[in-house]
């Protein structure tokens, strides 16, 4: 047996077997058919066709020991009924199974396991069969919960036969006869191995008939009304439907199936009603029964209440048949059977022929006539407070009483001619106490349910009437009915002079006592399920949407209450419901016999639950039990309580725990603002402080549910991943319409926010542009003919396109990562415009005219540089695909150079590893050189250390020395050689690579060959090979593992000094012993070639190791003597790299840079004027040491402060370029020499933009203008490129990224930044031109961009940046405004967003920097939102144009309101828009209501300006409770007890106001301050008005248990009794009143004691 779990044709082999028998084996019976598999539980029927008998299987993983067993096959036999039998079986077995189980099959196999205890058919285990993969394509592709296999549902089944195929079109491949003289000729074969197992649970017994033909044809789970499951079968030959009950164990993966049951059945289907399927033997099985088979069964026999069919039964198509529907509607007035058995009736009806389309509660009947009808089961309940007990008492009664409690009340609810939905309440309260044992007919109260009359008349039922005129009997019967009672608050015995007519519910005297019918069904449960019903009705209190519904229980409640004599149930219903509870006088005798007849839960004994005083508890910081609450009914208990009073305790003692209440709304599970509306104002308004706590002081990696119920946009929207969209900036001038400069892809709003003050953005545009002609203003003097004049221009523009062929460089730095290229379109690429206009006339000059030498080739690089600009301009988080790649190929040869450039760029931005490989090849072979030096280093690139195995082979193609000795020697210009080295440096970075290493390190001292073999541009291969060598063994330091033989340092060491070249091992060494023909070195190193790769390489190897022994060797010389035979080129590189390895010591002032120059330069240099030099100092010498070595400390500086902008680092760095800026125009440029100032200043330049990257700095961008213009001299292609790629590190990305001082950056910037930049643009001697764009790599987003959620525009935003502490600083916290470049995030601790203008937010790093990294790689975008009344920065940078602003000094009431129409500039709620427009808007009519005007207006300015409008209905409610208070009109305490629970709170917090955190002063408990103290003296003297008049009797009867008049108002009582928490009478005799009671009032003590001092 196969599954399919993972594809259409990736099949697993099962196994099966006994556990009895110890006998483990493939499912391979072609008699097994598979009828039903399930996804929950997982487990699967099957069908022997020859023992006519149905199994259920579990099906589940193989464990490794069930692997191993089937994986033993030993040689001796035995017999079968023996454990040792089994590896005989299975071997013999396994020679038989058919060549789609063989080993060479590609198929996946499972084992199985059978652990029944009914031993298997004795042929189970002798049959194989392989079902055909047209089958398993039919299967269904779910699977189970961590066990791979296919899920059927319904209907669906998979029947495998290995005779002919079946009706339904299921066939399956025959398989051999499984006999040991047939499988002796077969070879030996190796068993699969077994994914999966199933385990026998269930078989059919012989009791059930077995007969061929029996299978099923219909297999389903469901469940009853008690949540009972089923598996259930129909058998069509046999017109029965089987019925398998099952249960989980106590480990919940092994089921136990108990009972059958068989059903006389034509069809079934699985129907469900309201999640409670509908009821019967088996609830949700939908059955025609037949009792002769012969016969058809006509449609009336549908075993469903009539009621089903008369309101539930629409057609689905009418074929002109008398509908059955219109006859049963005629005679609902007759009884179930009277139409059933109408012989008429049934003879016209077309009879049901099946059932199809099952789904939820409707079913489709198929009609012999062909016609369907789509009928509806009706539901067991429509009314939610009637489902929630239904609930509560299948919860807590024994299965089978609760079912037969569920069918009773089904049948009741759904008889014919039932309640109207308005009455199904009263239905249920009469249904369930007639169970209970209760004669309902004789209590007052239930009598009177069934004639009440509703409160909307439109739902009314019609009722006849005896007369048209009414009597004084219908008067006298609305003044006794309870609803009279519930509005009213005293008898209106004199109106109309009318007789006073007591509350319904009195018994009369000469009644006898009632009582209750012992032997009905739920007697013996009534403790019980009070107790249930009472959890429901303390839960209901929690809704305000279902207060109607607590109302509704609390007379059933308060009835068994009464019976049970339970006094604290008593009193808890009386003081919420005072009014209607009086109502409440009958009760019924439980005598002592049937009493014991009871079951009594032992928590029953304790007081009486009261959500709201168990919260009042907490809050006075009492110790409390849990409260208690039914799973899964009681939901909002549960939420509210266990889960939210948690935060509710902490926040009564003044402590705010944001993670606590995160980990309240994770476990809440879809809690949301919306709910909390529906929460009772005291139970929410904890829950809002806490909310409002964390929407002032939130974390920014909560998540998005968590934000979305605090109500912070913004974090809600942050979680989202956007960027901010691209927006052209407008053009500089009229020209750039014309032609594209490849700039205008910035972010202007984020610029203009960044450099607001000036135009430094526009300026840098017009100095990196080269697509439009350059200016060639050449003066014609008299003396110069034409012609001269004419070379005299062109001379001019050949000085000029020197630096616009270096524009790009720093072009695509200026643009990285700023453009999101559209799929359908070409990338625009900006044309390199090497042509000039010379005034006045602005006529064209060409370099094409023939008239001066034009270098040839001359624009190749330049083309190269320009695409790589163009290519870096697209964002990593682009859309980018391989055909798009091809789709940018250009067509004219021309740009070939261009395309190579984009290649390359797109490896630098992670794209190029979406290029397909074939094309990579395609590329390749055609041999353009530029193409292959890009595509190698793109792809190196976007492989980053990863040691990719396809990209090494790639390169090693290109490298000789990669190559085996004996390989064919491929023609590979030189220049693509040195990228594919650089390549493997790039590839196995980081990794210590041993064999990479040390051909790198032969690489660096290559010998010229013979022929013209590595003699041209020597210094570029060794150089990259040094650079590739220190990016494999990166900061590796002494630290390089197996490698000890090679002694890397000293060989590098070796190559930096000089001496006698060593032989090298290997497989290459054969290649180096034939000398050059051109180039005679003999045995001596050359250092001029491999100084320069070989300090590198140490610098890269011991990276912030700090390793004085190393760094010592790289020291620059302190004798004349040694000066002399080291370039001055060399000692910069030295110094730069003795630096980096003594990282730590690097310090941004310029007495650290000049103590790197040896003393003897340092003491002639300074000392030049006013001494003589001796004639054996060269001065030449000395100075040009001098500014190398400066040089090269000022990089280093760059280098260690790369991005930081630190001030003291720029004021050095740029007080030495200027320096050397002087020096250009002094006498000392004639020692030293132009071209080296112009290095070493280029240099300073570089290092300069390093430390300020990204930052714009005005006063480097002025250096670097002034630079542009200098076209003459010794300024060449190289300082141009130097200069403009220091302008591009300035603005790198438009201001959005900045440098890292990552070991890897590092490495990537000394590739970029080699200080030895091109002669000319053909220049590839000393260092490729390709790796100047390196840079790339150590860049990354910093740039923190404020964006305002509301209108989704960049905005300014103040913020605290918070420093970790480190050895130079202690932990500091700055203030930035934002938009702002962040530190490299190692160094950052937290990043707040301050001050009063927008919503706090708090980004904690110290848990990682993920989060904030996530947020700087989406563009930087940081959402904040704006407070209410508060401008933008832009706007109002002082803060004085605030709505808010008047405000700050003067907090008075009559300040704090505002007029109507001021609302909208802070809110546009709709809701607060009209509460201002009808009730804060003083009018004529509300002359009278002026202090009522006052109060909304300064309710609804506080909510609005703090930004909590939610508690306006907070502040309406208090308001109107209290003056319903003082009105004495309270007919419940609902509001009361939410009151309390406000003050107390209040109280809690005042009491520890001082140890909370000064930023809730001001705000009080989201109440305005004034608010709660007037409200609560408001209620207090209404209460003691009332304790000290003529109601003070009311108390006095209350507490000694005396009956109270039928005209006592006991409102009031109740409201004194739960405003001042006085305990029920049986806690207060029972404990100590000055423990227990609160009273301010001496006389209530004193009464108190009095009263009980005479009971």
């Amino acid at each position: 047996m196969f599954s399919l779990v993972e594809g259409l044709y990736v099949f697993h082999l099962i196994r099966s077997g006994c556990l009895f028998e110890s006998r483990l084996q493939y499912v391979s019976d072609s008699a097994l058919r598979v009828v039903f598999t399930c996804h929950e539980p997982s487990i699967i029927m099957t069908y022997d066709t020859q023992q006519c008998t149905h199994t259920i299987w579990s099906l589940r993983k193989v464990t490794p020991e069930e692997q191993t067993t089937v994986l033993k096959c030993p040689d001796q036999a035995g017999p079968v009924h023996t454990p040792s039998a089994a590896p005989s079986l299975l071997s013999t077995h396994l020679r038989n199974v058919t060549r789609l189980d063989s080993p060479a099959s590609p198929l996946h196999c499972h084992a199985l396991h059978n652990q029944s205890r009914i031993p298997a058919s004795p042929g189970l285990h002798s049959r194989a069969h392989s079902p055909s993969i047209s089958n398993m394509a039919a299967l269904s592709r779910a699977h189970s919960p961590g066990v791979a296999v296919p899920s059927f549902s319904g209907a669906q089944r998979f029947n495998i036969s290995c005779h002919t195929p079946s009706p339904r079109g299921h066939s399956i491949l025959a398989s051999p006869n499984s006999t040991l003289n047939d499988t002796a000729l077969l070879p030996e074969m190796e068993p699969i191995l077994p994914d999966l197992c199933i385990e026998q649970l269930w078989t059919e017994t012989s009791a059930i008939s077995r007969e061929k033909g029996c299978q099923a044809s219909k297999v389903f789970i469901t469940s009853d009304l008690c949540e009972n499951r089923y598996l259930c079968f129909l058998v069509e030959s046999h017109q029965q439907l089987r019925c398998v009950k099952f249960l989980e164990s106590n480990e919940t993966s092994q089921l136990i199936f108990a009972s059958v049951t068989v059903i006389t059945a034509k069809d079934a289907a699985p129907l469900e009603v309201s999640k409670v399927f509908i009821p019967g033997l088996l609830s949700p099985t939908f059955s025609v029964q037949n009792h002769q088979p012969q016969l058809s069964t006509p449609l009336e026999n549908i075993s469903t209440p009539a009621r089903a069919t008369v309101q539930h039964m629409s057609r689905l198509e009418e074929v002109g048949m008398p509908s059955p529907v219109l006859e049963v509607r005629s005679s609902t007035q007759h009884h179930e059977s009277s139409w059933l058995e109408d012989p008429p009736f049934q003879q016209a009806a077309p009879h049901i022929h099946a059932f199809r389309d099952a789904v939820s509660n409707r079913v489709t009947l198929e009609l012999s006539s062909g016609s369907m009808l789509r009928i509806t089961i009706p539901e067991v309940a429509t009314s939610d407070l009637v489902k929630r007990c239904l609930q509560a008492i299948r919860f807590i009664l024994p299965k089978d009483t609760a079912m037969k409690v569920l069918v009773k009340w089904y049948n009741s609810y759904n008889a014919p001619g039932g309640p109207s939905m308005h009455l199904e309440w009263n239905l249920f309260v009469t249904c369930l106490m007639t169970m209970m044992g209760y004669n309902t007919e004789r209590l007052t109260w239930t009598r009177n349910l069934h004639f009440e009359v509703p409160l909307s008349p439109v739902i009314a039922p019609k009722k006849a009437r005896p007369a048209d005129t009414g009597s004084d009997e219908d008067w006298g019967y609305l003044r006794c009915s309870d609803y009279h009672w519930q509005v009213s608050m005293r008898p209106a015995g004199s109106v109309q002079g009318l007789e006073p007519v007591w509350p319904p519910g009195g018994v009369d005297n000469h009644e006898s006592a009632l009582g209750l019918e012992s032997s009905a069904l739920l007697f013996p449960h009534i403790p019980v399920l009070f107790y249930v019903l009472h959890l429901l009705y303390e839960d209901l209190k929690l809704d305000e949407l279902q207060r109607s519904g607590a109302r509704a229980l609390v007379g059933l409640l308060q009835q068994l209450a009464k019976d049970l004599q339970l006094e604290d149930f008593i009193d808890l219903y009386w003081r919420d419901y005072p009014s209607f509870i009086k109502t409440f006088k009958e009760a019924c005798v439980i005598d002592q016999a049937q009493t014991e007849l009871m079951t009594w839960p032992v928590f029953l004994d304790g007081d009486a639950p009261c959500v709201f005083s168990w919260l009042s508890r907490c809050l006075r910081g009492q110790d409390v039990a849990p409260f208690p609450y039914l799973p899964g009914i009681c939901e909002r208990t549960k939420l509210l309580l266990t889960l939210d009073m948690e935060d509710l305790y902490i926040l009564s003692r003044g402590v705010c725990d944001c993670t606590v209440f995160y980990m309240l709304v994770f476990l809440s599970s879809g809690f949301t603002l919306k709910d909390l509306e529906s929460v009772p104002f005291g139970v929410a308004l904890p829950i809002r402080d806490a909310i409002y706590q964390c929407r002032e002081h939130p974390c920014s990696d909560w998540s998005e549910e968590v934000c979305a119920l605090i109500g912070r946009q913004d974090l809600t929207k942050q979680a989202h991943k956007v960027t901010l969209g691209n927006r052209k900036s407008p053009p500089v001038t009229s020209e750039a319409d014309e032609e594209e400069d490849g700039m205008t892809d910035l972010h202007p709003e984020v610029t203009g926010l960044i450099w607001s003050q000036d135009l430094r953005v526009q300026e840098v545009r017009r100095l990196l542009q080269s697509s439009r002609p350059v200016r060639v203003n050449v003066p014609h003097l008299p003396e110069v003919s034409d012609h001269e004049y004419i070379e005299e221009k062109e001379n001019k523009l050949l000085q000029l396109c020197q630096r616009t062929m270096a524009l790009p460089v720093g072009r695509g730095l200026f643009t990285l990562f700023s453009y999101h290229p559209v799929p359908t379109e070409p990338l625009p690429v900006p044309k390199l415009n090497l042509t000039g206009r010379a005034p006045p006339r602005n006529t064209v000059v060409d370099l094409n005219s023939g008239n001066i030498d034009v270098p040839p080739n001359m624009t190749s690089w330049p083309s190269f540089h320009n695409g790589v600009a163009a290519g870096l301009k697209i964002a990593p988080a682009s859309q980018v695909e391989s055909a798009w790649i091809a789709y940018n190929k250009p067509k004219s040869a021309d740009l070939a150079n261009e395309y190579a450039g984009f290649l390359m760029a797109l490896g630098l931005n992670g794209h190029l590893t979406k290029l397909a490989t074939l094309n990579i090849h395609d590329y390749l072979t055609k041999g353009h050189e530029m193409t292959s030096i890009g595509l190698l280093l793109g792809v190196s690139a976007a492989k980053l250390g990863t040691m990719d195995m396809s990209i090494t082979r790639l390169l090693s193609i290109h490298i000789p020395a990669l190559l085996p000795p004996t390989s064919t020697e491929l023609d590979v210009p030189h220049s693509v050689q040195v990228a594919a080295v650089v390549g493997i440096g790039l590839i196995y970075q980081g990794t210590g690579h041993r064999h990479n290493a040390e051909v790198l390190l032969a690489e660096i001292g290559r010998p010229p060959g013979p022929e013209m073999e590595y003699c041209t541009d020597r210094e570029s291969y060794s150089l990259a090979a040094g650079l590739a060598l220190g990016m494999v063994c990166l900061g590796h330091g002494s630290n390089l593992i197996g490698m000890t033989d090679l002694n890397v340092p000293e060989q590098l060491y070796q190559y930096m000094v000089g001496g006698h070249r060593r032989m090298h091992a290997g497989i290459n060494r054969e290649k180096h012993k034939s000398p050059s023909y051109q180039i005679k070195e003999g045995d001596t190193i050359n250092v001029d070639v491999t100084c320069p790769g070989a300090t590198l390489a140490l610098a890269m190897i011991y990276l912030k190791t700090n390793n004085r022994s190393i760094a010592d060797w790289l020291k620059a010389p302190d004798t004349m003597f040694l000066l002399d035979f080291i370039k001055p080129e060399f000692l910069l590189l030295r110094t730069l790299a003795r630096c980096l390895i003594m990282w730590d010591e690097i310090f941004p002032n310029a007495d650290w840079v000049t103590s790197n120059v040896p003393q003897i330069i340092q003491e002639n240099i300074g000392n030049q004027e006013q001494t003589s030099i001796s004639e054996d100092l060269n001065m030449e010498t000395l100075v040009q040491a001098h500014d190398y070595i400066i040089a090269g400390g000022c990089l280093a500086v760059g280098f260690r402060f790369a991005g930081s902008a630190n001030s003291e680092a720029f004021d050095c760095l740029y007080k030495f370029a200027r320096n050397f800026m002087q020096c250009l125009t002094t006498s000392t440029a004639t020692v030293t020499g132009q071209y080296n100032l112009q290095t070493c200043l280029s240099m300073v330049l570089l290092a300069v933009s390093m430390v300020m990257a990204g930052s714009g700095n005005l006063k480097v961008l002025q250096l670097c203008r002034f630079l542009h213009k200098r076209t003459f001299g010794e300024m060449n292609y190289g300082f141009h490129m130097a200069h403009h790629m220091t302008l591009g590190l300035l603005f790198l990305g438009g201001g959005r990224y900045t440098l890292s001082t990552s070991n890897s950056a590092i490495a990537a910037l000394l590739c970029a930044l080699y200080p030895h930049f091109p002669a000319h643009s053909t220049d590839n001697r000393y260092h490729l031109q390709a790796l100047r764009h390196l840079a790339v790599l150590a860049a990354e987003p910093r740039l923190l961009v404020p964006v305002d959620v509301d209108t989704l525009k960049p905005c300014y935003a103040l913020l605290d940046v918070t420093y970790r502490e480190t050895q130079w600083y202690e932990e500091t916290t700055v203030e930035l405004m934002a938009p702002t470049m962040l530190p490299e995030l190692h160094l950052l601790k937290r990043i707040k967003v301050k001050g009063q203008r927008y919503w706090e937010l708090n980004i904690d790093i110290s848990k990682g920097t993920q989060h904030l990294q996530s947020i700087l790689s989406k563009d930087g975008v940081l959402y904040v939102k704006l407070r209410a009344g508060q401008l933008p920065y832009k706007d109002d940078p002082q803060g004085w144009k605030s709505l808010l602003a008047p405000n700050l000094n003067n907090r008075s009431a009559e300040v704090r309101t505002f007029k109507p129409e001021a609302i909208s500039t802070f809110t546009s709620d709709a809701a607060l828009v009209s509460f201002a427009e009808y009730f804060c808007r003083a009018s004529e009519n509300m002359k009278h209501k002026q202090e009522t005007v006052a109060l909304l207006s300064a309710i609804l300015y506080e909510c609005v300006t703090q930004e909590y409008p939610e508690m306006l209905p907070t502040h309406i409610s208090i308001d109107q409770a209290v003056r319903t208070l003082e009105r004495g009109d309270l007919c419940e305490t609902f509001s009361l007890w939410q009151m309390k629970l406000v003050l107390e709170l209040y109280e809690s917090r005042v009491l520890q106001q001082q140890l909370r955190d000064t930023r809730r002063q001001g705000h009080g408990l989201l109440l305005i301050s004034e608010f709660l103290p007037v409200m609560k003296s408001s209620a207090d003297r209404a209460l003691d008005r009332w304790l000290c008049g003529e109601e003070q009797d009311t108390a006095i009867t209350y507490l000694r248990r005396q009956p109270m008049n039928n005209d006592t108002d006991v409102n009031m009582l109740a409201c004194f009794l739960v405003y001042h928490s006085i305990p029920s009478l049986k806690n207060m005799v029972a404990s100590d009143l000055k423990g227990t009671i609160t009273l301010k009032q001496k006389l209530t003590t004193g009464l108190l004691r009095v009263c009980l001092s005479s009971c």
